[in-house]
């Protein structure tokens, strides 16, 4: 390297050809192949035959078949017997020729056009009404075109749950995005497949729904990054006592990152939301009827299941059709659209949740039901004539 350097400089400076081979004490050959070169010589290995010589044309065969088969199956369809690592050392050296291409492109928002919609797991568990500790999912939407984040954490995955969180979101924002694009989440749906109650309310809000083909991220990609950003930026050096807590912090934190600026727009989210706004629809005039709602016959064991928890109902309804509503902060039943129960909707799992009144009025309600009956006074005597004449007897003979 240091010849060719310096042999370039002195034919550079004009030293004829013959007195630089002379003064560096090599031919003239070698001066002329560098003043001749692009660039600096370098050593190039001539190319060995080695032991995956012998099957990489068969290993191309297959790998133009099924580009993703594992190095393991390649290795044993070929008859390979030497080092394992050394065949898939080769092998991920081939594969990126057979693999096809999914470009992403660079998107663009309109104002108004769509928010994107995600789930976010914090990585730490959140303390529940019964001590333990739950991974919770927190939904996330952000507004495509200014990047404004709302955010809720809510007590499952279920599809009533997340049209509820939904609904609440948007109506943070003020406003209804055209579009709302989610991942394959079986609360929402599933390629052309809806869950259940989903249609109604993208009808209500007349947005459309829009669920990603697998493998998609870039569509998402703006929500998804914020989900990074989450477990950066808010997590570290918190504690949560509970959801409600959680839920507090995180909406007090969000002002904040609302009001920073974003490299990719230049500005910050709260500056570009009015102008999102605009481009959006109305909320509904009428409130949305979401959540969970059920009709169910109360048994005598008086309590009703709302996902995996026991509620106590007041018991002087049993037999009788009640109904159970219930949103993300309480659950109710009522009779004849008379309330016979509201509780605080529980986050933990598989708890009994007892109101000391509706115990109270089972005792009496039992005490009342083993008690005797009254029995109004009668004289049970009866004279046997009545009989003799019932059956057509006189002085003991028929007649």
């Amino acid at each position: 390297m240091e010849d060719w350097a310096l042999i370039r400089g002195l034919a550079a400076e004009g030293v004829p050809k013959a007195r630089i081979a002379e003064r560096l004490g090599i031919s003239r050959t070698t001066v002329l192949k560098a003043i001749r070169a692009d660039g600096p010589p370098r050593y190039e290995r001539r190319p060995a035959e080695t032991s995956f010589s012998v099957v990489e044309q068969r290993v191309r065969v297959l790998l133009a078949q099924t580009p993703e088969m594992p190095a393991t199956v390649l290795a044993e369809r070929v008859g390979w017997t030497g080092s394992i690592t050394w065949f898939r050392q080769n092998v991920k050296r081939l594969r990126p020729e057979f693999r096809r291409v999914d470009p992403a492109d660079r998107l663009s928002w309109e104002p108004g056009d769509a928010a994107q919609c995600d789930l976010w797991f914090p990585p730490r568990k959140i303390p529940v009404e019964d001590g333990s500790r739950r991974l919770l999912p927190v939904l996330v939407m952000t507004a495509a075109y200014s990047r404004f984040i709302t955010a809720r954490m809510i007590p499952s995955r279920r599809t009533e749950d997340l049209l509820l969180g939904s609904w609440e979101l948007l109506q943070q924002l003020g406003r209804v995005p055209r579009r709302l694009i989610w991942d394959n989440e079986a609360g929402i749906g599933k390629g052309q497949r809806h869950a259940l109650g989903v249609d109604a309310f993208m009808g209500t809000l007349a947005t459309r729904l829009v669920l990603l083909p697998p493998r998609d991220p870039e569509s998402k990609g703006i929500v998804e990054r914020r989900n990074g950003w989450f477990e950066t930026s808010f997590m570290p050096g918190r504690d949560f006592a509970c959801p409600a807590d959680f839920n507090t912090q995180f909406a007090d934190w969000l002002v904040g990152a609302n009001a920073r600026v974003v490299r990719t727009t230049g500005t910050a989210p709260v500056d570009r939301l009015e102008a999102d706004r605009a481009g959006m629809l109305a909320l509904p005039p009428v409130p949305l009827h979401l959540g969970w709602r059920f009709q169910i016959r109360l048994g005598r064991d008086y309590y009703v299941r709302l996902d995996t928890n026991d509620y106590s109902v007041d018991p002087t309804v049993i037999g009788r059709l009640v109904d159970v509503t219930a949103d993300l902060d309480r659950v109710r039943v009522r009779c004849d659209g008379r309330l016979v129960a509201d509780h605080p909707r529980v986050w933990a799992r598989g708890t009994t949740i007892t109101d000391p009144a509706h115990v109270q009025t089972a005792a009496v309600l039992r005490a009342d039901f083993r008690r005797p009956r009254a029995v109004a006074g009668d004289d049970l005597a009866r004279d046997l004539a009545d009989y003799d004449r019932a059956f057509g007897l006189t002085d003991g003979r028929l007649t």
